[in-house]
């Protein structure tokens, strides 16, 4: 297999950024006063900006028009768009269920013909996209590849799919603040954005490129029960049953679309599933040291399991320093698929990395329990 290098990065946030105090106007009311949980989970949760498809109550962008920006953004880099030969993205919340999305984006790129693959997920959606790009481009399948993971996850957090705060809820999350993981609460964690990744087998001639030295994903489905979810609920009788088993009726009552989270199985697992378990395998494969690490770019979806972290990485004996961290969690807010790209692109501009530097990612899942480590390596030239 030969070598796969990064060598343009984007990312396209869509509209003004969002304050704290804004995010109501913006995804709308419930009810007849503002929530009361919303400060509570940001308390928690340590974003203070993040951004929205949505502007003055109309929708701006589609996901499919937000991936595309994306892409060509990296054209303004340099990337030969019209050489492009492999279309790879990653998605939670497609525009819709046919076609799939990448065909979609190929289309607002009206670009000329080429492979196009959807992967679909939750966070490592996007991770997915990228490891098809990859082994793609490292298989010598195409010369060049485009990975994109994107989200427009305010459209599920409209008013119209709430209802209105109940007092024993907001008491109970005052002392349990893992329950923001809800239902209810979720709209106060989530946002949107793309970003997009260009792969080739060359690095580039001068400046920083990363070589992707792999890319590790390990899923627990077949141990561990659902855990976030959309498009279908879980049933008086404990079945996970998916939204074509649910009349019209059912699916409104339901609230089958919403984003839901079953907040003790995240809460009691988080640190075994998404970091210790994976991570002990990946460790045992590619002989990977914590102190060959320069720095770790975690996704982690709120400020309030970082602590659960870098416990879990200290159990295994990986302990990576916080110094070493790098996350734009707090001001671009939690971008699910496309957190790894919106991380990794602000991470390069502002960082004056060295040759050889290594750069490990990590991206959890918490649908059913899945985790992608990537590990890059700086090369400057």
């Amino acid at each position: 297999m030969r070598e796969v290098f990064i060598n343009y990065l984007s990312a396209f946030l869509p509209n003004d950024a969002v304050s704290n105090d804004e995010m109501e106007s913006v995804l709308g009311q419930v009810g007849d006063k503002p929530s009361r949980a919303r400060k509570i989970v940001l308390k928690s949760n340590g974003i203070k900006h993040r951004h929205y498809v949505i502007k003055d109550g109309k929708i701006v962008f589609t996901n499919a028009k937000l991936t595309a920006l994306a892409i060509l953004e990296l054209k303004k880099q340099g990337a030969s768009l019209d050489k492009l030969e492999l279309l790879s993205c990653g998605t939670s919340l497609p525009d819709q269920i046919m076609p799939n999305h990448a065909l979609m984006v190929h289309g607002e790129l009206k670009a000329q013909p080429m492979e196009v693959v959807c992967t679909s997920g939750i966070c490592a959606s996007g991770i997915m996209a990228l490891k098809y790009a990859f082994m793609s481009v490292g298989g010598g399948f195409t010369q060049n590849a485009v990975a994109a993971g994107s989200e427009v996850a305010s459209l599920l957090l409209q008013k119209e799919n709430f209802k209105t705060e109940s007092k024993a809820k907001i008491d109970e999350l005052e002392k349990h603040p893992e329950i923001a993981f809800e239902k209810d609460f979720l709209r106060w964690m989530l946002s949107d954005g793309a970003g997009a990744l260009w792969l080739s087998s060359n690095p580039n001639e001068k400046g920083l490129s990363f070589k992707i030295k792999w890319i590790e994903q390990v899923s627990y489905a077949g141990e561990m029960p659902v855990c976030m979810y959309a498009g279908a609920d879980i049933d008086n009788d404990e079945n996970f049953r998916g939204w074509l088993t649910y009349s019209q009726e059912e699916r409104d009552k339901r609230s089958i679309f919403s984003v839901k989270q079953n907040v003790r199985l995240l809460n009691e697992n988080i640190g075994e599933y998404s970091i210790s378990k994976p991570l002990k395998q990946i460790i045992k494969k590619r002989g990977i040291k914590a102190e060959e690490i320069d720095y770790l770019l975690p996704h982690y979806s709120s400020h309030y399991f970082k602590d659960k972290m870098h416990k879990a990485l200290e159990d295994i004996g990986f302990k990576v320093p916080c110094e070493k961290w790098f996350t734009n969690l707090y001001e671009k807010g939690n971008t699910g698929s496309a957190s790894f790209y919106i991380i990794l692109e602000e991470f390069a501009k502002i960082k004056s990395l060295k040759n050889k530097e290594q750069i490990l990612c990590f991206i959890p899942e918490s649908g059913r329990f899945s985790t992608a480590f990537v590990l890059l390596e700086a090369v400057v030239r």
